[in-house]
């Protein structure tokens, strides 16, 4: 199968070699990968010459954008100026972090999946981060979610859910469009990623408020957007950002930005996200 990769990177100057290291010795070697140079400060730029001098499959593009470490749509902008240098002969498409390490079958089991059931529209591995010198699994979410990290997608569905939103939120909403368009997901506990900086680590508050923003946009409703709050708040352990998500709804549903999904596809999120939470109790 033919992998094509992209990864957004804003001043990765330390992690960024180990990534691209760790991809181009691949047992299934990715034919594009794509750095987008997103406005970095450092020597990020530097880094990611010297590997595309080196490897013919490795591509520097450049992305003006802030100098804020922002999740959502400046990660996203970054991602289309790396898209759109490519053409469309790919089986998979993915967007990775630029500070991530991958065991070198990663691709080749990801392959594996791919081939083995044709409805399989998304699929990765799970991220770990160093802990007193032992590595663990980066629990923020649930064992069935694709971390927005390491995102990896079959080409139709990728195309089917729109390919992504410049949004905070981006990394969810993909994945219950591909749920809507009848896309199988899939996570492989065996494959271990190294995530070097912990996600989160950098961002400002104003980002924690686009959370919230996002359960607007996602149209969740009050109800569900409490709930999810108060779940991803805890598995943070932190009171203050459940108050920031709410905080973000509240904000969003008075300036009604637009939504990132239909009344249908929105209809069916939350059909979708209530059975999941009822099923927990039955």
């Amino acid at each position: 199968m033919k992998f094509y990769i992209i990864i957004p990177a804003h001043n990765e100057e330390s992690s960024i070699g180990l990534t691209l290291d760790s991809l181009v010795n691949q047992s299934l070697k990715p034919k594009q990968i794509v750095v987008v140079n997103d406005n970095s400060t450092d020597k990020t730029l530097d880094v990611v010459e010297g590997y595309s001098f080196k490897y013919d499959n490795v591509k520097l593009v450049h992305s003006k954008s802030s100098n804020e470490h922002l999740p959502g749509a400046k990660i996203i902008n970054a991602f289309y100026k790396g898209y759109d240098i490519l053409d469309g002969n790919y089986d998979v498409i993915c967007k990775f972090d630029a500070d991530l390490i991958f065991p070198t079958n990663y691709l080749e089991q990801l392959a594996n999946h791919f081939k083995a059931n044709d409805r399989l529209g998304m699929v990765s591995g799970f991220c770990y981060i160093e802990r007193n010198g032992k590595w663990t699994l980066e629990n923020l979410t649930r064992k069935d979610h694709i971390r927005g990290a390491l995102k990896a997608y079959r080409k139709q569905c990728f195309l089917d859910i729109g390919k992504l939103k410049p949004s905070m939120g981006w990394d969810t909403v993909d994945e219950l469009l591909a749920k809507y368009y009848h896309w199988e997901i899939l996570t492989d506990e065996s494959l271990h990623v190294k995530h070097l900086k912990p996600t989160g680590i950098s961002y400002n508050k104003a980002s924690k408020y686009l959370q919230g923003e996002a359960m607007y946009k996602m149209r969740y409703g009050f109800i569900i957007t409490l709930i999810s709050a108060m779940k991803l708040a805890f598995k943070k352990g932190s009171f203050r950002l459940f108050k920031d998500y709410l905080g973000g709804y509240f904000k969003a549903k008075k300036e009604k930005p637009e939504p990132l999904v239909t009344e249908a596809q929105g209809k069916f999120i939350r059909q979708l996200r209530w059975r999941g939470m009822l099923n927990k109790f039955s």
